[in-house]
């Protein structure tokens, strides 16, 4: 059988050298109404053409915009388009909704698509859809095509873009929308009664909604770390001895603070599935319902995983036009100049050697298996793994990722956690700061590998409660950790 999504929207061939589009109608298919001439009212023509639909537009001023429809389209006054048509489409602005009153009886026992759109979100209501079945009481509303773009109506759903969210209190209606849907290729998505329009209608307004949060929070990381670095590095030098060292702000404090961020956040993504995994045993059940803050952090995970690392991946960059700069070359060729007036013959110090290789190579790896769990995110990606790949990637990699991360800033430290003078201003090296938590998180982890405490949690996610007394024995598993899915809860 042939994808109905590998159908063009004009069929090959169908155009000749006048742009004219073939369009065979089945006689059988109802006359669909479109009653507008806005950017969606003519992609919704042009697709439902390529369908096979007979379409009639229904517009105040018809002259005026015959030629922007296709050819085969007929473009009338809006009462002829509302009395031809078996299912209307109702393309106009909601606050001109009221200037179609007089197409009541035209309209009366008839299905019309509400495709339109507030202007901001709106949490009370009424939605669009419910005031146009108040001015139409004897006709058959139907939300839905809103969270669809003209572009994609008129080129076809790719991009995976192709769900088309419905809901109506004729099921009768609704299930003649949908047959419509099928035919151009969408995915119709059934959302129940007219009641839900206000959620489908607020659906394209949302500006990223899962990323409020992670945003916010790497943002005041990143506003933290830098003037703390900013303070120590800068300020500190310039009121003790006077000296300017003003020009590291743009980029020596910003990549001392990009680490710290990412560090951190990706800590935060294993910090909640940690606390689930401990709530759970102090609980002793699984059937009780975590907090909501909790909640919710749990289902952001995947957005912190991601600003981490566009932090990680910033500071890759910053690290390498570290040469390039003005002030690394003239700091270069004043240390080389010292050392020939001082007599220095070497200047190899094998401690600094191996501090930096391990430094690197360490900082490397975690980049990669941060880059890994990345693209396995990806919902294209996802989609061919399944659960227990994707687990394994998420969690066991992940982890994998922090420890690497926290190595990688333990070489950074080294012994100058232990330095008198690192300490300005009675302030601790940044790294000692961006430690506590992966730490935190990596030693919580370990814990759930002791035998009892792997065994209890078990026993707790295969349906064991403390509170019953109930004989239950685990299957035998060779192998088996006990804190495989702590991230996954």
């Amino acid at each position: 059988m042939p994808d109905p999504m590998s159908r063009p929207l004009i069929p090959r061939g169908a155009e000749d050298g006048g742009g004219h589009l073939e369009v065979v109608s089945d006689p059988n298919n109802p006359v669909v109404g479109v009653l507008g001439t806005g950017d969606v009212s003519r992609s919704l023509a042009t697709r439902l053409l390529a369908a096979g639909y007979q379409v009639v537009v229904g517009s105040r001023t018809p002259n005026r915009f015959v030629k922007l429809f296709p050819e085969e389209a007929k473009v009338t006054t809006q009462m002829e388009a509302a009395s031809q048509a078996d299912l209307v489409f109702v393309a106009v602005y909601p606050e001109h909704h009221s200037t179609l009153v007089s197409l009541k009886p035209a309209l009366a026992g008839k299905t019309l698509v509400d495709v339109s759109n507030g202007l901001r979100i709106s949490r009370d209501g009424p939605s669009n859809a419910e005031l146009l079945a108040d001015i139409f009481p004897e006709s058959f509303i139907v939300k839905g095509f809103n969270t669809i773009s003209a572009w994609t109506l008129q080129t076809g759903p790719r991009d995976g873009n192709r769900q088309v969210f419905l809901c109506s209190d004729s099921q009768k209606a609704k299930n003649s929308v949908k047959q419509i849907c099928h035919r151009m290729g969408f995915i119709p998505i059934d959302m129940g009664l007219l009641s839900s329009s206000l959620e489908i209608e607020n659906q394209p307004l949302y500006l990223f909604p899962s990323w409020h949060i992670p945003f916010i929070c790497t943002l005041s990381l990143f506003v933290f770390f830098y003037f703390y670095n900013f303070t120590r590095d800068v300020l500190h030098p310039y009121i003790s001895t006077g000296k300017n060292a003003f020009y590291k702000m743009p980029v020596d404090t910003v990549n001392l603070s990009l680490p710290s961020v990412a560090l951190v956040m990706l800590a935060l993504v294993y910090l909640p599935g940690l606390n689930a995994a401990y709530l759970q045993l102090w609980r002793g059940t699984k059937y009780r319902r975590f907090p909501n803050w909790l909640d919710r952090w749990l289902t952001l995970r995947k957005q912190f995983g991601l600003c981490s690392f566009l932090c990680a991946v910033l500071h890759a960059i910053y690290s390498l036009s570290l040469p390039m700069r003005k002030s690394a070359r003239f700091k270069l060729i004043n240390e080389a100049y010292r050392q020939v007036k001082d007599g220095v013959a070497d200047s190899w110090v094998d401690a600094d050697v191996w501090r930096m290789e391990l430094y690197l190579s360490v900082g490397i790896m975690a980049l990669g298996l941060l880059s890994l769990l990345a693209v396995t995110s990806l919902p294209s990606v996802a989609g061919t793994v399944n659960w227990r790949e994707f687990s394994f990637v998420q969690s066991s990699l992940g982890h994998g990722a922090l420890t690497m991360a926290t190595v990688h800033t333990l070489v950074y430290g080294w012994d100058r956690a232990f330095d008198r003078s690192q300490y300005r201003f009675c302030l601790p090296p940044t790294f000692v700061l961006v430690l506590i938590l992966p730490c935190v998180v990596l030693l919580g982890r370990l814990a759930l590998f002791v035998p009892c405490v792997a065994g209890r949690l078990r026993k707790i996610r295969r349906g064991w409660e403390r509170s019953r007394h109930v004989g239950f024995a685990l299957p035998p598993e060779r192998g088996f950790s006990g804190a495989e899915d702590v991230s996954n809860v």
